[in-house]
């Protein structure tokens, strides 16, 4: 009986040691497994070297715009290199508000991709080389296909400034009209030719209406770029309501535009914050 019993028991122990045993040999695999995982992660795909800060800020600059509806499916904010004024930053080809920051590629001034690594560029990406290449004050460019903006791009209506924050128009709006130099195309900026005679037409000006298409605003960085951008937009949407109430409108002059924009400057951030606070929980979806 004694006999029987300890080998029932002694059986069982086996039993429970194989178990064990099994079990013990699956977790050392998926450990193997998971610390194999760790250094065969894919390597960020963002520009090397560039400071997170401002690829934040032209993620979050393409992604506010986007959701204001002055970017759509189409558009562009870049960045000129922080440390090497002969290139700038821009994303791969992809709508605004689909842009993370391991999107963000580097260009030469030629428009010509430093490290492509398969990825496309946008076929307009001259008309950020050749602003920067006439601009060595510009830091940042967007280019937009703003509803409220075409309007003034197509008619004898200049765009003016209605108030404080889109001041920076009262210096003026130029419009450059593709055709004018280039006859019939499909209205892109597709070869640095065309850029170079877009960036002519914006001169020292903040922004610049492209015929039938949409319009160019620049600035002193990323932030004042797409400040600018967005209040482009804006104001062409007042100043539309303005004119089809009728009767004479009283626009911002020159000096008034002047000193608004600096002030302009100082707030900034205030705006920044509240577009990032926007935007940074949609970064973590």
């Amino acid at each position: 009986m004694m006999t029987t019993t300890f080998i029932t028991i002694s059986a069982m122990s086996f039993r429970v040691s194989g178990r064990l045993a099994r079990v013990g040999a699956v977790i050392a695999v998926l450990l193997l497994a998971g610390l194999s995982d760790t250094p065969a992660q894919t390597p960020s795909a963002g520009a090397a070297g560039i400071d997170a800060a401002l690829l934040e800020d032209m993620v979050i600059g393409s992604r506010i715009l986007a959701d204001f509806g002055v970017l759509d499916g189409f558009g562009h904010v870049s960045a000129r290199h922080p440390t090497n004024p002969n290139r700038f930053l821009m994303a791969r080809s992809l709508a605004p508000a689909l842009v993370t920051a391991d999107d963000i590629m580097e260009f030469d001034l030629e428009g010509n991709a430093v490290d492509a690594r398969g990825r496309t560029a946008f076929l307009e990406r001259f008309i950020h080389s050749e602003i920067y290449k006439a601009r060595p004050d510009v830091m940042g460019v967007v280019h937009t296909h703003s509803a409220g903006v075409i309007p003034f791009s197509v008619t004898n209506v200049p765009l003016r400034a209605m108030f404080h924050n889109p001041s920076f128009l009262a210096a003026g709006a130029p419009v450059w009209d593709i055709r004018k130099d280039f006859g019939e195309t499909n209205m892109l900026v597709s070869d640095s030719t065309k850029g170079k005679s877009l960036a002519k037409m914006l001169g020292e000006k903040s922004v610049v209406l492209m015929r039938g298409h949409g319009d160019v605003t620049v600035g002193p960085s990323v932030k004042m770029a797409v400040f600018r951008a967005y209040y482009t937009d804006v104001n062409a949407k007042l100043q539309s309501q303005a004119i089809a109430l009728g009767g004479e409108i009283n626009y911002l002059t020159p000096g008034e535009g002047e000193q608004a924009d600096k002030t302009n400057f100082v707030v900034l951030d205030r705006i920044w914050n509240l577009w990032r606070m926007r935007i940074l929980p949609t970064l973590a979806k």
